[in-house]
């Protein structure tokens, strides 16, 4: 059950889980296991739930209610571009994922990938790892500007 004072952070991930996981991994080494911090991994098929839980999730779900049920819950969405956009992933994102992502009130951290056919002006491809570095460091801002009452 989630404590009132506990930030609720999903992770949501399709295919293989591969980013997922990643993010996750990433997000625990730079937090060190922070109190008040749920970690969540939302998958859009089992593999993808298993390889993100396995990375270090407090908690996981699969499919589209359980996506759909943790957006309206969520207090920070973390995860590839690609799940603002239905019919993304090879069709794993479904309008109901992408609509309940992208309707949240909860802020939205996503990351651009080259996969998704979705190109974002502005931003310099390089690394996946520099992406996953920044990720992790915004994450961190938002807890404590969150902590501090800032939305």
């Amino acid at each position: 059950m989630r404590q009132q004072s506990e930030a609720l952070l999903v992770v949501i991930d399709g295919k293989g889980g591969g980013l997922g996981a990643a993010l996750i991994g990433r997000i625990r080494e730079r937090l060190q296991a922070p109190a008040g911090v749920r970690l969540v991994a939302l998958g859009t098929n089992a593999s993808a739930t298993t390889a993100m839980l396995r990375a270090g999730a407090d908690d996981a779900a699969t499919g589209e209610n359980a996506i759909v049920h943790m957006c309206a819950r969520a207090d920070l969405i973390i995860g590839p571009l690609a799940i603002v956009a239905s019919g993304a992933m090879l069709g794993e994102i479904s309008q109901q994922i992408a609509t309940a992502v992208a309707e949240s009130p909860a802020p939205k951290l996503l990351v651009p990938t080259e996969r998704c056919g979705i190109m974002v002006a502005g931003v310099a491809a390089g690394p996946q790892r520099l992406l996953l570095d920044e990720v992790a460091e915004r994450v961190a801002v938002w807890l404590c500007s969150s902590a501090a009452g800032v939305p």
